[in-house]
């Protein structure tokens, strides 16, 4: 269960001690009588990477594109580098830079030349064309025409334009998707060398772990209200730790022990029965629970296939959010 500290948070993400590179205060965003987001407010600091997370639909592309300048909220404010980022555009737009879900390029021009043209047009250009292909591994596909990259490919030249003149704040909506195992973990390296240089990144994406590598806070976003917010060692840490088992065949589920005062919760999974006990985040207490466990099956003379123990993931708080709110 998500604890209510936790849940007391999700409104505000507010850290008032350092000033905000982003700031966000009772955002609401209405489509006619559909309200996308509302009221939600967070503030990312200076070098921070914010991960915006949520179910689809739960209004966090909203909320980026009125960050980005895109559309004005319908009500409360939003602020970039001290800026309105619709009505002061020209004071926000060259110190930042964009990575939208899908990029808009001249699909007939080589990479090298989508760049050069890139280049020419921003304020700033403190790289080559050279230096910002080798960054997302790109040198080789230079004279390659952008209609013949891949998916993960323009990804990662997506990634090149948006960091191209060394932006103050990035802002990053599902930036892998697409990528191969190998390219997402590079691109990966790439946002942490930027966020250590000091570049402010908000981030929205599916992949958790993505969220749960990289991010210094993240919130999670359902139905258009922040559910839960913190660092992700703060959010996952009040779910607790899981041990989890195949159910010996011919075993009733009732005949299942508890386990702390827990019920074993089951699944059926490629027509296997797994058991699973949510328990709490003390070690000591976990560990006696799995001693119990298998003192318990040693009684029966039963085997625990597929015996783990493990921490909650960002997932499964993820999964709670969303079924729970």
């Amino acid at each position: 269960m998500i604890s209510q500290t936790l849940l007391e948070r999700r409104e505000t993400v507010h850290r008032p001690d350092t000033a905000s590179v982003i700031e966000v205060r009772d955002l609401r965003q209405k489509y006619g009588d559909f309200e996308a987001v509302k009221g939600i407010s967070f503030e990312v600091r200076p070098g921070e990477l914010f991960a915006l997370l949520g179910t689809n639909g739960a209004g966090k592309t909203t909320t980026i594109e009125i960050l980005e300048g895109f559309r004005p909220p319908t009500e409360g404010s939003v602020r970039v580098l001290g800026h309105d980022p619709v009505t002061e555009r020209a004071k926000v737009r060259p110190h930042t830079g964009l990575m939208l879900q899908e990029g808009g390029f001249f699909t007939d021009l080589t990479v090298v030349e989508t760049v050069r043209f890139w280049r020419d047009v921003s304020p700033n250009k403190p790289y080559t064309v050279a230096e910002v292909l080798d960054r997302v591994e790109l040198a080789e596909k230079g004279d390659v025409q952008v209609r013949q990259l891949s998916g993960g490919q323009k990804r990662r030249l997506d990634l090149a334009l948006a960091t191209l003149a060394q932006p103050k704040v990035l802002f990053l909506d599902e930036p892998t998707t697409g990528m191969d195992p190998e390219a997402r973990r590079n691109t990966w390296t790439i946002i942490q060398d930027l966020v250590s240089s000091g570049t402010t990144v908000l981030l929205t994406t599916h992949y958790l772990e993505e969220a749960e590598r990289l991010a210094d806070r993240l919130a999670i976003m359902h139905e258009g209200r922040i559910q839960l917010a913190g660092t992700a060692a703060e959010v996952v840490s009040q779910q607790g730790n899981r041990i989890r088992f195949r159910v010996p065949d011919q075993l009733p589920v009732e005949r299942l022990p508890l386990l702390d005062g827990v019920a074993a919760a089951t699944e059926l999974r490629k027509g296997q029965l797994i058991a699973e006990y949510r328990l709490g985040a003390d070690p000591d207490g976990t560990q006696q629970s799995l001693a119990h466990l298998i003192s318990w099956a040693s009684q029966n003379r039963l085997v625990l296939d597929r015996l783990e123990v493990r921490s909650a993931s960002l997932e499964d708080v993820f999964l709670e959010v969303a079924h729970a709110a």
